[in-house]
């Protein structure tokens, strides 16, 4: 009975000791998420249940957010994901002692996690990812005996791979991609039996792949790519008898794709796109039957094309551009039942395609350009209903356009140039409701140009160029609401030049050079206030050239040269607000050349062959040898003998004046010491200007004037002229800008000042602005036909002459210096934006506009000149932006805002990346460097968009440079609401800061979907 009551007894202790230690160990609970929680910042006050409970021992912080407890009380699960958390992780979390899941996803953490994570021996999950997490891995993680999954991506972590996860022996899932991790991967990894996942991509990983990473037998999805790494790919890998997908694209590995490979049964996706593998593609990949999407593109893979590939039947992507193939396309490819894309350009294939290709699939997209393809194209491209882009340009592709494209409704995309293509093109393209480009130049086609293809509601860009085709252009062809582009030059074309372009607001681009084409240019033509280059030359067009023609507010090209155009030349041509080439040669022009705008310094070649023109830059106009006038100049000489008379009259009365304003300006300045803000009278007889100036000024509008001539000039713009004015007394230099004067003389001489109210007070709003990076605007004058700008001289000119000139390389040679620049720019264009009341738009931002001070910092000038010249009706402003930065909704809506400037700032940062202007010749046709970049970044040419030198070969700088690339390429989207505000841009420039970054960085975001392949890499993606 004692030994009964005796244990009944221990057994009462056991239960309190038991109690009261649980107890404990759920105040501890509390304690330690308290603890968690002062170390967070909570912006949305996710959080705000945490706090001390009124009871200590009761279980409500088990009702807290993202708390969940087991059925003992004890936390076992803690989700704080997508809450906008950052601050500091505690360390007490070790403290969760039933810990089975922490979850930190999708937050906004840029501290540290504790050094050690040691002791949570039931962790089941751990989830930081998608955070900005730094420092080193905590260790301690592979103490859990339980742990399944460790999610770590898209972070910044940095130093080794945690090696300490190899004793997790439970562990099925491994994410660390898009971090810095450095070294090698740990051999110790092999131990992982039941991993199922291993994603390491987007990192700085060296040296070779482990060849024990064949022994994961379980292992469904590896992902090491984006990453430096060496040597080959282990044959071994074909031991991975459950692998399903395998990406290890951009690697930088070398060596033969293992022949083993072939053995994965269930291999659903093969990426080794864009390594240095060589060698030819092994025919055991045709064993690899569940395969659903190949992709070894952008490799040294040289041969022939397996046509053991054709017993691929699950076969979706087949990418194999760029590389070194030769030979013809397997005939057996044109049978796979499930293929949509097929990308093979830029090989050397010869032979003809399949000519069934199409008819056993749905296939979506086809590219095998850049090859030696010859032969018919085949004509069931389009038997599935589902073809968007049919690319088959340099080839040597022969016989008639399939007429069954012409009812393919899914057409986007046709681009056959640079074939041999003939026949006639088929009616029915203009009917396809998707079509935008119709690209079909450099072949053998004849006959007319389908009056169909006015009847499109979608195509923007047509080039038929350098064909064979003839009769008159379709009546209604520039109806087309959407056409952007019409090219048609070279070809065989009669008649007039339709006269309905009132109808094709969106037009560009228009060449119908090298035809047989006659009539007059249409008047219709000027009201196409978008078009940018227009080439009429070598045709029979006679007729005067239109007046309006000059006051095109976009045009900047135009070429009327090798025509029958008569006329004089009309005198505001050179006042053309955009105008950056002409060409007039070899016509009947006669007359002076107007000595305006682009015709002062135009080349005079491109006025020869006008046998009567004179003047400007050609010889001056003067009488014949039988002392009279030949007859085109006739007139011209009349207007001189009237302007000579009134010269002379002029001169006279002028003089009087000037006796009388020089003794008065010796009074006033020499006697009466002058004044910072002075107005000469003009009853007086005095010199007309007045000087308001924003500062004290130790100058007078007269020792400006003294200094504004030829020899001054140092550079010229869209609203004027800049002269350095160097004042000796006191030694000061000023940039002073003589913009371009009104339009018309008449307005002048009524009296009306160029500077009106409304506009001085904007130039008084503008010299109020004060920014480390805007050019300060010291004062402006103005006389009845005028105005002058003063600012502060930049020593170190524009951001042009500095990427662009001669100085390019001495002036910005390293990046540091050019994402200083950047920077500043952005500053100074937030506080336009967003610290200016009502907010100032800049409207013209450009390299040319950016000067550099002494200490080479970004000044930004000329801003709001633009809108101030366009209220003034100036020529010189009417288009918002200069080509190449101009923001492409301005072509359909003509308004600017912020997200102008952000566009513009955009093709700045590009210029500032990658050296180029932002229109370049090696860009192609209609292409500028927004287009040409995001044609790089699709066909994953990274490296050849970052200017070679300020990069070089130091990976650091490249990986450095493409952050910011990231920011370009947002500012230039193309629909404004998707461009960040400048505040947002700073605030990524900060993030970009120069530092020792990796490019895997930037290709981590298009790693973090486990299961979501590049689906194509063609320079003709939806990117571009």
């Amino acid at each position: 009975m004692k030994t009964i009551s005796l244990l009944f007894s221990l057994f009462l202790f056991c239960c309190c000791f038991a109690f009261c230690n649980a107890a404990g160990t759920k105040e501890d609970e509390v304690s330690a998420l308290l603890a968690i929680r002062s170390g967070l910042i909570d912006p949305l006050d996710a959080l705000h249940q945490w706090r001390t409970p009124a009871s200590p021992q009761d279980s409500a912080h088990c009702n807290w957010a993202g708390v969940t407890c087991n059925s003992l009380g004890f936390v076992e699960r803690l989700d704080l994901s997508h809450l906008n958390l950052s601050g500091v992780v505690a360390g007490d979390v070790r403290r969760l002692r039933s810990l089975t899941s922490l979850n930190l996803c999708c937050n906004a953490f840029s501290s540290s996690l504790p050094k050690s994570l040691l002791g949570l021996l039931s962790l089941v999950e751990f989830d930081v990812s998608e955070n900005a997490f730094v420092g080193q891995f905590p260790t301690g993680l592979g103490s859990s005996p339980v742990l399944k999954v460790v999610n770590a991506s898209s972070n910044n972590f940095v130093g080794q791979l945690p090696e300490d996860l190899s004793n997790a022996t439970s562990l099925e899932v491994i994410d660390l991609r898009g971090s810095f991790f450095e070294g090698s991967i740990s051999v110790s990894y092999r131990s992982l039996q039941k991993l199922k996942f291993l994603g390491l991509s987007g990192n700085n990983i060296t040296g070779k792949i482990p060849a024990e990473l064949g022994e994961l037998s379980s292992l469904e999805k590896l992902i090491i790519g984006y990453n430096e790494l060496e040597g080959s790919i282990p044959s071994e890998f074909g031991s991975l008898s459950n692998l399903q997908y395998l990406d290890l694209a951009i690697g930088n590995l070398d060596g033969t794709i293992p022949p083993e490979l072939g053995w994965l049964q269930k291999l659903t996706t093969l990426f080794l796109y864009k390594n240095n593998l060589e060698g030819e593609v092994p025919k055991e990949i045709g064993n690899m039957s569940a395969l659903e999407m190949l992709d070894i593109s952008d490799n040294r893979i040289s041969g022939l094309i397996p046509p053991e590939l054709d017993q691929l039947k699950n076969l979706q992507l087949l990418n194999l551009m760029c590389n070194m193939l030769k030979g013809p396309v397997p005939a057996g490819i044109g049978d796979l039942p499930q293929l949509e894309v097929l990308e093979l350009w830029n090989n050397s294939l010869s032979g003809p395609l399949p000519a069934n290709l199409g008819n056993s699939s749905a296939l979506q997209w086809l590219d095998v350009s850049s090859n030696a393809l010859d032969g018919e194209i085949p004509t069931g491209l389009c038997y599935g209903h589902n073809l968007t882009k049919l690319i088959l340009f340099n080839n040597v592709f022969s016989g008639p356009i399939p007429v069954e494209l012409s009812t393919c409704m899914s057409l986007v995309r046709v681009r056959m140039q640079n074939n041999r293509i003939n026949g006639r093109i088929p009616s029915g393209l203009g009917k396809l409701p998707k079509l935008q480009r119709l690209e079909l130049a450099n072949n053998e086609l004849e006959g007319d140009i389908p009056s169909d293809l006015a009847l499109s509601t979608s195509l923007s860009f047509i080039d038929l160029s350098h064909n064979h085709h003839e009769s008159f252009l379709p009546s209604n062809i520039f109806s087309i609401p959407t056409l952007q582009s019409f090219m048609a030059s070279d070809n065989l074309l009669t008649g007039k030049i339709p006269d309905q372009f009132q109808d094709c607001p969106m037009l560009g681009t228009l060449d119908l050079s090298n035809n047989r084409l006659t009539g007059g240019i249409p008047t219709s033509l000027t009201s196409c206030e978008r078009l940018i280059s227009l080439d009429l030359h070598g045709n029979r067009l006679v007729g005067d050239i239109p007046v309006a023609i000059a006051m095109m507010p976009a045009l900047a090209i135009l070429d009327l040269s090798n025509n029958l155009l008569a006329g004089t030349i009309p005198p505001n041509f050179g006042n053309s607000p955009a105008l950056e080439s002409l060409n007039l040669s070899y016509n009947n022009l006669s007359g002076p050349v107007p000595a305006n705008g682009v015709l002062r310094t135009i080349n005079p070649d491109e006025l020869a062959g006008n046998s009567g023109l004179c003047g400007g830059v050609l010889p001056l106009c003067t009488i014949g040898a039988d002392g009279r006038w030949p007859e085109s100049q006739k007139s011209a000489h009349l207007k001189h003998i009237v302007a000579g008379w009134m010269t002379g009259l002029s001169a006279v009365i002028a003089f009087g004046i000037f006796l009388l304003g020089a003794h008065h300006l010796y009074k006033k300045w020499y006697v009466n010491g002058g004044c910072c803000n002075e107005h000469f009278e003009q009853e007086n007889g005095a010199w007309p200007w007045q000087l308001t100036a924003f500062q004290r000024l130790s100058f007078t509008s007269g020792d400006i004037i003294a200094c504004v001539k030829e020899a001054n000039v140092i550079g010229m713009g869209a609203t004027g002229i800049v002269y350095k004015a160097e004042l000796q007394r006191p030694h000061a230099v000023v940039a002073v800008k003589k913009l371009w004067r009104a339009g018309t003389l008449e307005t002048a001489e009524a009296g009306h000042s160029i500077l009106g109210g409304d506009i001085a007070g904007e130039v008084n709003v503008l010299g109020k602005l004060r920014h480390r990076n805007i050019v300060r605007l010291l004062g402006y004058m103005h006389n009845d036909a005028d105005t002058m700008i003063l600012y502060e001289y930049m020593p170190n000119g524009s951001l042009w002459e500095a990427l662009h000139g001669a100085q390019a390389v001495c002036l910005l040679p390293d990046w540091v210096s050019r994402y200083n620049v950047a920077t500043g720019i952005a500053q100074g264009l937030a506080y336009l934006h967003h610290d200016c009341h009502p907010p100032i738009i800049h409207r013209d931002i450009k390299s040319n506009n950016i000067l550099l001070d002494a200490n080479l910092e970004a000044r930004i000038a000329d801003f709001g000149l633009a809108r101030m010249m366009m209220r003034m009706n100036e020529t010189v402003s009417v288009v918002a932006g200069s080509y190449g930065y101009i923001a492409p909704e301005y072509g359909y809506t003509l308004k600017v805002d912020q997200k102008s400037d952000i566009y513009s700032f955009g093709v700045l940062l590009m210029e500032l990346l990658t050296g180029k202007r932002p229109i370049e010749p090696e860009f192609g046709e209609g292409q500028d460097v927004v287009g040409w970049v995001r044609e790089k970044l699709s066909s994953r040419g990274i490296e050849a968009v970052l200017d070679a030198n300020v990069c070089g070969q130091c990976k650091h700088v490249q990986e450095e440079m493409v952050l910011v690339l990231r920011i370009a390429v947002i500012c230039t989207a193309k629909l404004p609401k998707d461009r960040p505000s400048m505040r947002d841009v700073l605030t990524m420039l900060g993030e970009a800061k120069p530092r020792r970054k990796s490019s895997s960085a930037v290709f981590a975001s298009n790693v973090v979907d486990k299961d979501k392949p590049v689906f194509s890499t063609s320079p003709d993606s939806e990117y571009v």
